[in-house]
Protein backbone atom coordinates (compact mmCIF):
# COMPACT_ATOMS: atom_id res chain seq x y z
CA UNK A 1 0.00 0.00 0.00
CA UNK A 2 2.89 2.21 0.47
CA UNK A 3 4.56 1.75 -2.59
CA UNK A 4 1.06 2.44 -4.51
CA UNK A 5 1.23 5.67 -2.80
CA UNK A 6 4.14 7.12 -3.73
CA UNK A 7 3.67 6.11 -7.35
CA UNK A 8 4.16 9.22 -9.29
CA UNK A 9 1.32 11.05 -11.52
CA UNK A 10 2.94 10.15 -14.80
CA UNK A 11 2.77 6.43 -13.98
CA UNK A 12 -0.72 6.73 -12.78
CA UNK A 13 -1.50 8.22 -16.21
CA UNK A 14 -0.27 5.63 -17.90
CA UNK A 15 -2.22 2.81 -16.40
CA UNK A 16 -5.01 4.80 -16.69
CA UNK A 17 -4.80 5.23 -20.26
CA UNK A 18 -3.99 1.21 -21.27
CA UNK A 19 -6.41 0.45 -18.98
CA UNK A 20 -8.38 2.71 -21.45
CA UNK A 21 -7.36 1.13 -24.34
CA UNK A 22 -7.65 -2.69 -23.22
CA UNK A 23 -11.23 -2.94 -23.77
CA UNK A 24 -11.50 -5.64 -23.63
CA UNK A 25 -10.05 -7.22 -20.54
CA UNK A 26 -12.59 -8.55 -18.09
CA UNK A 27 -13.52 -6.25 -14.91
CA UNK A 28 -12.10 -9.11 -12.72
CA UNK A 29 -8.64 -8.63 -14.50
CA UNK A 30 -8.63 -5.18 -14.13
CA UNK A 31 -5.36 -3.64 -12.12
CA UNK A 32 -6.33 -2.05 -8.72
CA UNK A 33 -4.08 0.39 -9.08
CA UNK A 34 -5.80 2.45 -11.92
CA UNK A 35 -8.61 2.71 -9.71
CA UNK A 36 -6.48 4.49 -7.01
CA UNK A 37 -4.64 6.05 -10.09
CA UNK A 38 -7.82 7.47 -10.99
CA UNK A 39 -9.20 8.85 -7.93
CA UNK A 40 -5.70 10.38 -7.08
CA UNK A 41 -4.67 12.14 -10.51
CA UNK A 42 -8.48 13.82 -11.09
CA UNK A 43 -12.22 13.20 -9.74
CA UNK A 44 -13.82 15.21 -12.07
CA UNK A 45 -16.95 16.14 -11.77
CA UNK A 46 -20.14 17.21 -13.90
CA UNK A 47 -21.82 19.19 -11.38
CA UNK A 48 -20.71 22.61 -10.50
CA UNK A 49 -21.98 25.37 -8.52
CA UNK A 50 -23.30 27.26 -12.13
CA UNK A 51 -23.22 30.62 -10.96
CA UNK A 52 -22.08 31.41 -14.22
CA UNK A 53 -24.44 30.84 -16.69
CA UNK A 54 -23.33 28.88 -20.00
CA UNK A 55 -24.54 26.69 -23.29
CA UNK A 56 -22.80 25.20 -25.82
CA UNK A 57 -23.52 27.76 -29.41
CA UNK A 58 -22.52 26.58 -32.70
CA UNK A 59 -19.52 27.41 -34.26
CA UNK A 60 -18.32 26.56 -37.61
CA UNK A 61 -14.40 25.62 -36.70
CA UNK A 62 -15.36 23.96 -33.44
CA UNK A 63 -18.11 21.63 -35.62
CA UNK A 64 -15.33 20.78 -38.19
CA UNK A 65 -13.30 19.94 -35.53
CA UNK A 66 -15.17 17.28 -33.42
CA UNK A 67 -12.85 17.54 -30.11
CA UNK A 68 -13.70 21.03 -29.69
CA UNK A 69 -17.39 23.08 -28.30
CA UNK A 70 -17.71 26.38 -28.13
CA UNK A 71 -19.32 27.94 -24.88
CA UNK A 72 -20.90 30.66 -24.47
CA UNK A 73 -20.50 32.08 -20.57
CA UNK A 74 -23.15 35.23 -19.60
CA UNK A 75 -21.59 36.90 -16.97
CA UNK A 76 -23.91 37.83 -14.28
CA UNK A 77 -23.33 41.71 -14.18
CA UNK A 78 -26.08 44.43 -15.51
CA UNK A 79 -24.72 44.91 -19.41
CA UNK A 80 -25.13 41.51 -20.13
CA UNK A 81 -21.87 40.25 -21.50
CA UNK A 82 -20.65 37.09 -23.47
CA UNK A 83 -17.56 35.71 -23.57
CA UNK A 84 -16.80 32.88 -26.26
CA UNK A 85 -14.16 30.08 -25.04
CA UNK A 86 -13.60 27.03 -27.40
CA UNK A 87 -12.89 23.98 -25.28
CA UNK A 88 -12.54 20.42 -25.18
CA UNK A 89 -15.39 18.05 -25.57
CA UNK A 90 -15.82 15.97 -22.30
CA UNK A 91 -14.57 12.55 -21.67
CA UNK A 92 -12.32 12.93 -24.71
CA UNK A 93 -8.72 12.01 -24.21
CA UNK A 94 -6.14 10.79 -26.87
CA UNK A 95 -2.40 9.41 -26.80
CA UNK A 96 -0.68 13.14 -26.93
CA UNK A 97 -2.69 14.25 -24.13
CA UNK A 98 -0.48 11.94 -22.18
CA UNK A 99 2.44 12.01 -23.65
CA UNK A 100 2.95 15.69 -23.10
CA UNK A 101 1.90 15.39 -19.48
CA UNK A 102 4.52 12.83 -18.86
CA UNK A 103 6.96 15.50 -21.25
CA UNK A 104 6.45 18.19 -18.90
CA UNK A 105 5.50 16.76 -15.61
CA UNK A 106 2.08 18.41 -15.71
CA UNK A 107 -1.39 17.13 -14.98
CA UNK A 108 -3.75 16.67 -17.79
CA UNK A 109 -7.18 18.34 -16.06
CA UNK A 110 -7.08 21.79 -17.21
CA UNK A 111 -7.92 20.02 -20.50
CA UNK A 112 -11.35 18.31 -19.41
CA UNK A 113 -13.15 20.89 -17.95
CA UNK A 114 -13.76 24.00 -16.22
CA UNK A 115 -13.75 22.65 -12.57
CA UNK A 116 -16.28 24.03 -9.33
CA UNK A 117 -13.71 26.24 -7.62
CA UNK A 118 -12.87 28.19 -11.09
CA UNK A 119 -16.50 28.80 -11.99
CA UNK A 120 -16.52 30.31 -7.77
CA UNK A 121 -13.24 32.20 -8.43
CA UNK A 122 -15.07 33.99 -11.52
CA UNK A 123 -17.94 34.42 -9.67
CA UNK A 124 -15.73 36.17 -6.76
CA UNK A 125 -13.91 37.98 -9.48
CA UNK A 126 -17.08 39.53 -10.48
CA UNK A 127 -18.36 40.67 -7.20
CA UNK A 128 -14.82 41.94 -6.18
CA UNK A 129 -13.80 43.58 -9.75
CA UNK A 130 -12.65 47.05 -8.05
CA UNK A 131 -9.65 45.04 -6.90
CA UNK A 132 -8.63 44.10 -9.82
CA UNK A 133 -8.81 47.71 -11.71
CA UNK A 134 -5.39 49.38 -12.91
CA UNK A 135 -3.59 46.30 -11.28
CA UNK A 136 -1.39 43.74 -13.28
CA UNK A 137 -3.30 40.08 -12.90
CA UNK A 138 -1.80 36.44 -13.43
CA UNK A 139 -3.98 33.61 -13.42
CA UNK A 140 -1.60 29.91 -12.36
CA UNK A 141 -3.12 26.87 -13.56
CA UNK A 142 -5.88 28.37 -15.47
CA UNK A 143 -7.42 25.20 -17.70
CA UNK A 144 -9.05 27.08 -20.27
CA UNK A 145 -9.50 30.52 -17.74
CA UNK A 146 -12.83 31.53 -17.08
CA UNK A 147 -11.35 33.74 -14.42
CA UNK A 148 -8.87 35.46 -15.78
CA UNK A 149 -11.16 35.99 -19.09
CA UNK A 150 -13.70 37.97 -16.91
CA UNK A 151 -11.30 39.72 -14.57
CA UNK A 152 -9.60 40.72 -18.40
CA UNK A 153 -13.53 41.64 -19.39
CA UNK A 154 -15.40 42.99 -16.04
CA UNK A 155 -12.73 44.77 -14.03
CA UNK A 156 -10.77 47.48 -15.82
CA UNK A 157 -7.10 45.89 -14.92
CA UNK A 158 -4.28 46.79 -16.51
CA UNK A 159 -2.77 43.30 -17.91
CA UNK A 160 -3.84 40.19 -17.56
CA UNK A 161 -2.19 37.05 -18.02
CA UNK A 162 -3.92 33.66 -18.20
CA UNK A 163 -0.89 30.97 -17.70
CA UNK A 164 -0.83 27.30 -17.65
CA UNK A 165 1.95 24.37 -17.63
CA UNK A 166 0.03 22.36 -20.63
CA UNK A 167 0.70 23.74 -24.26
CA UNK A 168 -2.19 22.02 -25.10
CA UNK A 169 -4.24 24.45 -22.56
CA UNK A 170 -2.19 27.52 -23.48
CA UNK A 171 -2.95 26.86 -27.72
CA UNK A 172 -6.84 27.03 -26.36
CA UNK A 173 -6.17 30.23 -24.40
CA UNK A 174 -4.71 31.83 -27.07
CA UNK A 175 -7.24 31.00 -29.89
CA UNK A 176 -10.11 32.26 -27.23
CA UNK A 177 -7.84 35.35 -26.31
CA UNK A 178 -8.97 36.57 -30.13
CA UNK A 179 -11.89 35.19 -30.67
CA UNK A 180 -13.14 37.88 -27.59
CA UNK A 181 -10.64 40.82 -27.86
CA UNK A 182 -13.48 43.03 -28.05
CA UNK A 183 -14.75 42.40 -25.08
CA UNK A 184 -11.67 43.23 -23.46
CA UNK A 185 -11.43 46.90 -23.81
CA UNK A 186 -8.07 48.57 -22.98
CA UNK A 187 -6.95 45.81 -20.91
CA UNK A 188 -3.66 43.87 -22.30
CA UNK A 189 -4.70 39.98 -22.33
CA UNK A 190 -1.89 37.16 -23.29
CA UNK A 191 -1.53 33.81 -22.69
CA UNK A 192 1.33 32.29 -21.16
CA UNK A 193 2.86 28.89 -20.80
CA UNK A 194 4.64 28.39 -17.03
CA UNK A 195 5.56 25.66 -15.14
CA UNK A 196 5.69 26.19 -11.96
CA UNK A 197 8.93 24.05 -11.09
CA UNK A 198 10.91 26.43 -14.00
CA UNK A 199 14.14 28.25 -12.72
CA UNK A 200 13.33 31.16 -15.06
CA UNK A 201 9.74 33.50 -15.19
CA UNK A 202 11.94 36.53 -17.88
CA UNK A 203 10.49 39.47 -17.08
CA UNK A 204 7.84 38.87 -15.31
CA UNK A 205 9.32 37.86 -11.66
CA UNK A 206 8.15 40.89 -9.12
CA UNK A 207 5.39 42.39 -11.34
CA UNK A 208 2.34 41.32 -10.73
CA UNK A 209 -0.10 43.05 -8.08
CA UNK A 210 -2.92 39.76 -7.66
CA UNK A 211 -2.34 36.21 -8.51
CA UNK A 212 -5.79 34.06 -8.71
CA UNK A 213 -6.03 30.40 -9.24
CA UNK A 214 -8.55 27.72 -8.40
CA UNK A 215 -8.27 23.96 -6.99
CA UNK A 216 -4.50 24.17 -7.77
CA UNK A 217 -3.60 22.72 -4.52
CA UNK A 218 -4.48 19.30 -4.92
CA UNK A 219 -1.32 17.68 -6.46
CA UNK A 220 1.51 17.43 -3.55
CA UNK A 221 4.10 16.94 -5.68
CA UNK A 222 3.24 20.03 -7.30
CA UNK A 223 3.11 22.31 -3.99
CA UNK A 224 6.70 23.18 -3.23
CA UNK A 225 6.85 24.87 -7.20
CA UNK A 226 3.34 26.69 -6.46
CA UNK A 227 4.37 28.49 -3.36
CA UNK A 228 7.55 29.15 -5.00
CA UNK A 229 5.82 31.07 -7.92
CA UNK A 230 3.78 32.56 -6.04
CA UNK A 231 6.66 34.17 -4.25
CA UNK A 232 8.49 34.92 -7.46
CA UNK A 233 6.13 36.89 -9.24
CA UNK A 234 3.86 38.77 -6.50
CA UNK A 235 5.29 42.55 -6.78
CA UNK A 236 7.37 43.93 -3.43
CA UNK A 237 6.34 47.10 -4.38
CA UNK A 238 2.94 48.16 -2.36
CA UNK A 239 0.43 45.53 -1.19
CA UNK A 240 -0.02 42.56 -3.72
CA UNK A 241 -1.71 39.34 -2.99
CA UNK A 242 -2.22 35.68 -4.31
CA UNK A 243 -6.32 34.51 -4.19
CA UNK A 244 -6.80 30.96 -4.41
CA UNK A 245 -10.02 29.01 -4.47
CA UNK A 246 -9.48 25.47 -3.15
CA UNK A 247 -11.26 22.51 -1.66
CA UNK A 248 -9.80 21.14 1.62
CA UNK A 249 -9.03 17.84 -0.91
CA UNK A 250 -8.28 15.88 2.72
CA UNK A 251 -4.97 17.05 3.84
CA UNK A 252 -3.68 18.66 0.37
CA UNK A 253 -4.68 22.20 1.37
CA UNK A 254 -3.17 21.97 4.35
CA UNK A 255 0.28 20.81 3.44
CA UNK A 256 0.42 23.16 0.66
CA UNK A 257 -0.37 25.89 3.35
CA UNK A 258 2.63 24.67 5.42
CA UNK A 259 4.86 25.07 2.34
CA UNK A 260 3.43 28.40 2.07
CA UNK A 261 4.62 29.33 5.32
CA UNK A 262 7.64 27.69 4.92
CA UNK A 263 8.41 30.01 2.02
CA UNK A 264 8.31 32.95 4.40
CA UNK A 265 4.46 33.93 2.80
CA UNK A 266 1.73 34.62 5.22
CA UNK A 267 -1.99 33.47 4.48
CA UNK A 268 -5.54 33.83 5.61
CA UNK A 269 -8.26 31.13 5.22
CA UNK A 270 -12.06 32.17 4.76
CA UNK A 271 -15.07 29.81 5.06
CA UNK A 272 -17.78 32.11 4.79
CA UNK A 273 -16.46 34.88 1.71
CA UNK A 274 -20.03 34.89 -0.14
CA UNK A 275 -23.32 34.64 0.60
CA UNK A 276 -24.31 33.21 -2.62
CA UNK A 277 -22.14 30.37 -2.68
CA UNK A 278 -22.54 29.44 0.98
CA UNK A 279 -26.28 29.46 0.18
CA UNK A 280 -25.85 27.17 -3.01
CA UNK A 281 -22.75 24.97 -0.30
CA UNK A 282 -25.78 24.57 1.81
CA UNK A 283 -28.18 23.59 -0.62
CA UNK A 284 -26.10 20.91 -1.94
CA UNK A 285 -25.24 19.77 1.72
CA UNK A 286 -29.08 19.35 2.02
CA UNK A 287 -30.26 17.80 -0.73
CA UNK A 288 -32.56 21.03 -1.36
CA UNK A 289 -30.65 22.62 -4.18
CA UNK A 290 -32.43 22.80 -7.71
CA UNK A 291 -29.03 21.64 -9.60
CA UNK A 292 -28.54 18.94 -7.42
CA UNK A 293 -25.10 16.96 -6.56
CA UNK A 294 -25.59 13.82 -5.55
CA UNK A 295 -21.76 13.46 -4.74
CA UNK A 296 -21.44 16.27 -3.20
CA UNK A 297 -18.63 16.56 -0.15
CA UNK A 298 -18.06 19.77 1.81
CA UNK A 299 -14.11 18.48 2.26
CA UNK A 300 -13.97 17.68 -1.69
CA UNK A 301 -16.13 19.91 -3.33
CA UNK A 302 -16.68 23.91 -1.29
CA UNK A 303 -13.73 26.06 -1.42
CA UNK A 304 -12.10 27.98 0.90
CA UNK A 305 -11.15 31.05 -0.01
CA UNK A 306 -7.21 31.59 0.77
CA UNK A 307 -5.50 34.97 0.31
CA UNK A 308 -1.41 35.10 0.81
CA UNK A 309 0.74 37.81 1.00
CA UNK A 310 4.44 38.57 1.16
Amino acid sequence: MENRKKEKASSLRWKILSNALLRHRSPSNQDENSEMGIKQISRRTTHGFNLIPSHIVDDDECDSNKCDVCVCYTLPIPCTLQLFLKQRVDNHADLSDFEICNRYNIDNTGLVCNWPSEDVLAHYCISHSDMFRSKKVIELGSGYGLAGFVIAAVTEASEVVISDGNPQVVNYTQRNIETNRGAFGDTIVKSMMLHWNQEEVFNDADTFDIIVASDCTFFKDFHRGLAGIVKKLLSKSGSSEAIFLSPKRGDSLDLFLEVVRENGLHFSVTENYDTEVLKRHDGFLNGEDKDSWPSYEKGHCYPLLIRITL
